[in-house]
């Protein structure tokens, strides 16, 4: 599992492109429980948090930009 230190280090197109590799791989677990051949169900809860957590830090740069741009 991914820390926030080590998200925040990250630039906004690194965290997007693994956003996007979360959700695919969140996808692909979510269909093999689906269909009964997942193996690691915890592993659905990580991808979740690590979704959860890269929106926070991208949602956090946006708002600062645009307070940023309104000063």
């Amino acid at each position: 599992m991914i820390k926030m230190t080590e998200i925040r280090k990250l630039t906004t197109q690194e965290l997007n492109k693994k956003l996007e590799e979360n959700k695919k791989e969140l996808f692909n677990l979510k269909f093999a429980l689906s269909t009964g051949n997942l193996e690691k169900p915890h592993r659905i809860k990580e991808l979740r948090h690590e979704v959860a957590k890269i929106k926070t830090v991208i949602r956090e740069r946006e708002l600062n930009e645009s307070k940023e741009e309104a000063k």
